[in-house]
């Protein structure tokens, strides 16, 4: 390769007619040497290594025979054969004045002469030969004033901008100083000074020496200004370095060094590259790593953005790439272990085992996105880490309650300091598995959208199926595959959650515990759970069937058995509390099952009473069955008559609009249907009617007391008795028609409870009926209707009651 020379090119030694050295004679065709980079002036000694083979072989022979060779640059450097159209056209004549072998180098001495212009290549090999013709030089007489100060100006401007460089070279400095003729002055600094190549090949064309001189002047003023404008920044940054970036160019020299020494240079690095082989990371998970990975290498280690850095790239490691745990398929141990952990939902159990029975025959199915709702404490979120087991999958349980910054599910961007990835990503880590089981707790209590984004939209990309397999989180900056991830979300309402979001899950409703089975849950799950935490010397607390049922029916009133817990670990305590006094009679309380007599010695008198059955020795009274989010309830509608100038229709009990309108709907039937009924049409001008519902402090509302108020309504204003021990349900339509209803396994246990023998409801709840355990239904009598007419034909007896009001319609027109 031939290139410039470490050191300043000189001048010829030469006292004669300048005019001589440029006119000497040139041959036709002369031996071509292409220079790298280095544009050779006339009059000039310049020192070039030669590199090339061709070059020199070129260089061998002009030594040996003393003739002209010319010089050119190539336009593009790293050519090794240029052809014509790779070389500028204008070079000089130059003579080989000496050539140096050192260190398996070799260097050659040139004495440039005139300017001359390519035509032709007439050879390549082994070396270039081109017909060339000589070109005339244009010089200033030595009078001329003009061209004396213009090449002051640029010896000056070339000291200047000398002085102003990075690393002043002095020896150029004086070697400028030392050159008086104008001529060679120009050529000197042409050659010497860092310019481009293309504006040296511009200058060597120009013939006018006085021409050469102006542009050369221009492009000096040009790089002095340039030099002077990157001194000051560099001093305006030199003035404004703190500890911390001279930290940081000692950090590089200190890398620097190591590096050529062959240490390690941070010991992170190696960590990290270790881990990164030992995580199988995909192809552009990879190329990421090792792009983020040299730019850690290049950042400080007391640099803020190293930890952020670091941090980034030890995240990426540590993502479980393609790393799956291997589904347990055997139904009858998945339905031996949600059965164990959990009494009933026997509906979410079915659709667990579904999907399982659905691996096991395809393979590829796709995990499904399950959405259980439902009070609380009913076991949603445990329900999540009981399927987990059941697959034998990673349990990861990530709370959403309150959750308002997008950047918690998408992760923040790498630009902040201290940012992390979402809790998707993070959670995937802490699962060191790609096909976890993840329970996304209280998903209807994240916030919607606000300045922070919304974290609600961000979940629709984690759960929908079509979107998941390429998840993005900010941090990260890649796509992470979530399609083989479980997601498991849990709510306790529908109405906070988006539309779309609600449409991507499979929403399965989780219902309140009833007596029954908070009881069982009592027995297999509550009371052992608080025998782990208790060891009683004098033996083993032990609990009746009445002490459970007293516990579940009188103190607690709630959809799940958080109430029922606490109730029960404060029975342990009361009982650690007398066995820990001195004179303490705690005995009393081990080894024998606790009575309800004791427990309220325990506890203290009941917090909550169930309703009874309150008879049927009032007409007008009825019994009526009643959905709440704690379980069924018995409630009574109550009607009462009076005789009114202005008879109206009263309603009271804090009911809402809904059970107003039943209320409504029933009196408009009774009276459309009087005649039927053996009612007198004139009592509904001459009679105010009230419907009253007990507890006027609780809310009640719904159309399922419709039948409830038609036979209310119609016992008072007919006198007849109810059948006794009879409950019923059922909506009302206008034309007497009665509709199904919901919450009929609640309403039937509340029914047994209070003592109910018969119950009344519509035909097309029938199925509901067949659907609950038998011995649930046992000892009960329904009666499926599809009429009004029919349930008052049943549930009203032909006799009197005792308290029954004589409703007759007085004869207007004999009063008169």
């Amino acid at each position: 390769m031939n290139k410039e020379h470490s050191t300043f090119s000189l001048i010829a030694d030469f006292d004669g007619d300048i005019s001589t050295l440029f006119s000497k004679p040139v041959a036709e065709t002369l031996p071509i040497l292409p220079l790298r980079n280095m544009v050779l002036f006339p009059g000039v000694v310049a020192p070039v290594t030669v590199g090339r083979e061709s070059s020199l072989k070129l260089i061998r022979q002009a030594e040996k025979n003393g003739g002209m060779i010319g010089v050119v640059c190539q336009r593009i450097p790293n050519i090794e054969t240029p052809q014509f159209e790779d070389l500028f056209t204008v070079g000089v004549a130059a003579k080989v004045m000496k050539v140096i072998d050192l260190h398996g180098s070799t260097s050659v001495i040139l004495q440039s002469y005139s300017r001359i212009e390519l035509e032709e290549l007439t050879k390549i090999r082994p070396y270039h030969r081109a017909r060339v013709h000589q070109l005339e030089e244009i010089l200033p007489d030595e009078d001329d004033n003009e061209y004396i100060a213009l090449m002051d100006a640029c010896k000056e401007t070339t000291m200047r901008l000398l002085r102003a460089s990075e690393t002043p070279r002095e020896e150029a400095i004086l070697a400028i100083k030392n050159i008086n003729h104008p001529v060679f002055l120009g050529n000197f600094i042409c050659t010497n000074l860092p310019f481009s190549v293309e504006e040296k090949a511009e200058l060597l064309e120009i013939s006018d020496q006085k021409e050469r001189a102006y542009k050369l002047l221009t492009i000096l003023n040009r790089e002095y200004q340039f030099a002077m404008l990157k001194q000051n920044i560099q001093m305006q940054t030199r003035e404004e370095l703190d500890q911390q970036q001279k930290e940081y160019f000692l950090q590089q020299q200190i890398k620097n060094i190591q590096s050529e020494l062959g240490e390690s240079i941070n010991e992170d690095v190696v960590a990290l590259r270790k881990a990164a082989d030992k995580a199988n990371l995909p192809k552009k998970a990879r190329a990421a790593f090792e792009k983020e990975l040299a730019k850690l290498e290049r950042i400080p280690m007391q640099a803020p953005d190293y930890n952020v850095q670091l941090n980034y790239l030890q995240t990426l490691t540590t993502l479980p790439w393609g790393k799956k745990t291997q589904d347990n398929l055997n139904l009858n141990n998945a339905e031996r272990q949600l059965n164990r952990d959990h009494y009933g939902l026997e509906k979410v159990k079915e659709r667990i085992l579904e999907h399982l029975a659905m691996l096991r025959v395809s393979g590829k199915m796709k995990s499904p996105i399950i959405c259980l709702y439902g009070p609380p404490g009913v076991g949603k979120t445990s329900l999540g880490k009981s399927i987990a087991m059941a697959l034998g999958r990673k349990y990861v349980r990530i709370s959403l309650g309150g959750v308002h910054d997008e950047a918690e599910i998408r992760g923040h961007r790498r630009t902040y300091v201290g940012a992390m990835p979402g809790r998707i990503i993070k959670a995937l880590i802490k699962a060191e598995s790609s096909n976890p089981l993840f329970v996304l707790d209280e998903i209807d209590k994240v916030s919607d959208r606000n300045h922070n984004g919304d974290p609600q939209s961000a979940l629709l990309e984690v759960l929908d199926p079509e979107q998941n397999n390429s998840f993005h989180d900010n941090f990260l900056d890649l796509d992470y595959d979530l399609s083989g991830v479980m997601f498991v979300a849990t709510a306790n309402t529908l109405s906070t959650i988006p539309r779309p979001l609600l449409d991507r899950m499979e929403i399965i409703e989780v219902e309140g515990y009833l007596a029954e089975e908070k009881k069982e849950i009592a027995k297999k799950h509550l009371i052992p759970k608080a025998h782990e935490n208790v060891n009683f010397e004098g033996g083993k607390l032990k609990f009746s069937a009445a002490a459970i049922d007293l516990l579940v029916e009188k103190y607690t009133r709630e959809s799940g058995v958080r109430q029922l817990e606490k109730q029960i670990e404060k029975v342990f305590r009361k009982v650690a509390l007398k066995d820990a006094t001195i004179d303490g009679d705690s005995v009393s309380y081990l080894n024998t099952p606790l009575k309800a007599k004791q427990i309220e010695e325990l506890l203290g008198k009941p917090l909550y009473n169930r309703d009874i059955y309150q008879g049927n020795d009032y007409a007008g009274v009825v019994t009526g069955l009643a959905w709440t989010a704690v379980g069924g309830e018995i409630l009574f509608i109550e009607t009462s008559v009076s005789k009114s100038k202005a008879p109206k229709l009263t309603l009271t009990g804090n009911l809402g609009d809904v059970m107003k309108e039943s209320a409504v709907l029933a009196l408009e039937y009774i009276k459309a249907h009087a005649d039927d009924f053996g009612l007198d049409y004139r009592i509904f001008d001459q009679w105010s009617i009230h419907v009253h519902v007990p507890e006027g402090a609780t809310p009640k509302d719904g159309p399922s007391a419709g039948i409830t108020i038609a036979t209310s309504l119609m016992s008072a204003l007919s006198g007849r008795k109810v059948r006794e021990n009879t409950a019923m349900t059922g909506e009302i339509t206008l034309r007497g028609r009665v509709l199904p209803v919901g919450g009929i396994k609640e309403k039937i246990l509340a029914a047994k409870r209070a003592g109910i023998k018969h119950i009344l409801m519509s035909k097309e709840n029938m199925k509901d009926v067949q659907e609950i355990s038998e011995k649930y239904v046992s000892g009960l009598d329904f009666h499926f209707v599809e009429d009004v007419k029919e349930v008052l034909d049943y549930a009203l007896l032909n006799t009197k009651a005792k308290h029954a009001v004589d409703v007759k319609a007085e004869d207007v027109e004999e009063k008169k």
